[in-house]
């Protein structure tokens, strides 16, 4: 992309060695304008200021709590309102990366513990989506990336257990039924499974869970953040045209199917 001719809505996108930070990032170096969503406001907003002295790009912070509606809505509101002011081109790809996992046992899990992780994980994605798809459909283009995992392909055994495997697991039904709801429209939508990620998201992780995630990935380490935002990158380009309602499985051959 030459010129600025789309913006980038990118959400859980401020944590230092998160996937969503390194995926604006990229978005920014590719010549995108983006937006930063995050819980924390001002945080989004200083991670979009750095982002964009970096890389010569307009972006946006807002805060947003991607599993409330009425935060969604308002979120949506900004981003309208800066476009409409010329301070952003229009929205071209939504990239649902906002996530949460935990690692407790099934049979110790409560309902607010199960509830939480559907929330963030699947809701989260419907909501965000729901809200941006219309004004991409209106330009007759648009990307929408989906953020699965390897734990709802293998059952876990990454770290993340039963609700967030569920979770991520609705997450691919959700990105295929909407594909092909979308069939010709010019927008399109994809999930990305990423395997172990280095990131800070394994909370609770020990050097010896570490060593044995690490044994089971046929490549030998762990994915980077950057790895996994160069394939966002390309699901959101151009050249992506012709793939929709697929997965991408981003695991150093820990599942091979």
């Amino acid at each position: 992309m030459n010129s600025i001719q789309r913006t980038a809505v990118v959400t859980g996108a401020t944590s230092d060695k998160g996937i969503g930070k390194a995926i604006a990032t990229r978005f920014a170096r590719d010549g995108w304008g983006v937006v930063v969503l995050d819980l924390n406001g001002a945080v989004a907003s200083d991670v979009a200021a750095d982002i964009s002295g970096e890389h010569g790009v307009p972006a946006l912070g807002h805060a947003v709590d991607v599993a409330d509606e009425q935060s969604v809505d308002a979120a949506l509101a900004a981003v309208r309102n800066a476009v409409a002011a010329g301070e952003l081109p229009v929205v071209g790809a939504v990239a649902n990366i906002a996530g949460i996992t935990s690692p407790v046992p099934f049979l110790e899990t409560t309902r607010e513990l199960w509830d939480r992780i559907m929330a963030v994980n699947a809701t989260g994605t419907y909501l965000m989506t729901k809200a941006f798809l219309p004004d991409m459909l209106d330009n007759g283009w648009g990307r929408i990336v989906t953020m699965s995992s390897v734990s709802a392909q293998r059952g876990g055994g990454v770290f993340g257990k039963v609700p967030y495997s569920s979770a991520k697991a609705a997450i691919l039904g959700f990105t295929k039924a909407l594909a092909r709801e979308l069939e010709d429209s010019g927008v399109t939508i994809n999930a990305v499974a990423p395997g172990a990620v280095d990131t800070n998201i394994r909370v609770g992780s020990t050097p010896e869970s570490e060593a044995a995630i690490t044994a089971g990935i046929p490549l030998g380490r762990t994915a980077t953040t950057d790895e996994i935002a160069a394939v966002v990158s390309f699901l959101a380009s151009e050249d992506a045209s012709y793939l929709t309602g697929g997965t991408i499985d981003i695991n150093g051959g820990s599942h091979l199917h």
